[in-house]
């Protein structure tokens, strides 16, 4: 018997748009922000952040807003590309812009991955695909990033910087030791493919070689890895210049990456509420690591995440609209299909 279509305008964005829920989670990362940034700055000491805080370099904040502009842009462009392999929905620029956007905002209870993972689903694709292309964008992120990480922490034994070989080493070694077990593991996946534990092996393994599908593809793959790349350089470049606004000399860059990558050791977008708290309290810890002074870095901390977490807020919520008309018409095209 055919089945009417069902009065669905997209439970995503539904929740989303419920003020009160939104409003308790902007608040619940507000409270996590500012009391990771505390507890770091009294480490740091208190008079030495206040005697920065009143001297900053105004010049190097819209520099920064420009960079964190460039890093959404490039997350978009490899979001969509990474979504529409192996025939995956033909998502458009700004229907992959509101996913990006959203997904990395305070009010994703599971974080960005749980959202697109949802998100995907009501596009259109399995469970296990969407998955599959979920991790795979992690492994996309780094990809790109973990190499670059690795030649900066070669770069910095070789000169041999006063920096704690721990951190060097772990991406020397721990990169091209991941990457071959990784590869070695592609080859065995299909005995992997099973429930519990083995099954969650699986399907990270399917990501991988998603990513690798890429390859396959020149234009996809070009467009795929420039634009995560981008996500990283201009994501980066807005950290940097948060640090030269509160700093008279302009951080290494090797040592810089080196903090950047380690204090990223989870990606933003797999952590709730778009990492608030978490992000604030081990980054410019990672950053003293690698010798850069604590005082300028716990506010160069709070600036980037202006930039990088609170700023796009806007954006993200009024792409809502975007994502309740995205949902409500692959429902329709779904309850379609099925009459």
């Amino acid at each position: 018997m055919p089945r009417a279509p069902q009065n669905d305008d997209g439970k995503l964005a539904h929740e989303l748009a419920k003020p009160n829920r939104v409003a308790a989670f902007a608040l619940a990362a507000g409270v996590l922000t500012v009391g990771a940034l505390v507890g770091v700055a009294w480490t740091a000491g208190y008079e030495r952040v206040w005697h920065q805080l009143l001297h900053p370099h105004w010049l190097w904040f819209p520099v920064a807003f420009a960079g964190e502009a460039v890093a959404y842009l490039g997350y978009t462009l490899a979001y969509r590309e990474l979504t529409r392999a192996e025939r995956g929905p033909e998502l458009d620029v700004p229907s992959a812009a509101a996913l990006v956007t959203t997904g990395f905002g305070v009010f994703v209870q599971g974080g960005g991955f749980a959202f697109d993972r949802a998100a995907l689903e009501r596009v259109g694709l399995s469970q296990r695909q969407a998955r599959e292309r979920v991790l795979g964008l992690g492994t996309l992120e780094y990809a790109v990033l973990a190499p670059t990480a690795l030649v900066a922490a070669a770069f910095l034994l070789l000169l041999g910087r006063p920096i704690d070989p721990s951190l060097t080493l772990s991406w020397v070694i721990g990169v091209p030791l991941g990457s071959a077990l990784a590869l070695l593991a592609l080859r065995y996946k299909d005995r992997l493919e099973r429930s519990g534990w083995q099954g969650r092996i699986h399907v990270a393994l399917e990501a991988i070689r998603l990513v690798l599908s890429l390859l396959r593809q020149p234009l996809r793959a070009s467009l795929a890895f420039v634009g995560i790349g981008f996500y990283w350089l201009g994501d980066i470049f807005c950290l940097w210049a948060a640090l030269r606004a509160f700093s008279a000399t302009t951080p290494p860059v090797a040592q810089l990456l080196i903090g950047y990558a380690t204090g990223y050791a989870l990606t933003r977008r797999a952590l709730p509420i778009g990492g608030a708290g978490i992000v604030e309290a081990l980054l410019p810890f990672a950053l003293g690591w690698v010798a850069i002074a604590r005082a300028p870095a716990v506010l160069a901390v709070a600036a980037y995440r202006v930039f990088n977490l609170w700023l796009p807020l806007l954006p993200a919520l009024t792409s809502i609209p975007k994502l309740r008309r995205l949902e409500r018409r692959r429902v329709h095209k779904a309850a379609g299909q099925r009459i």
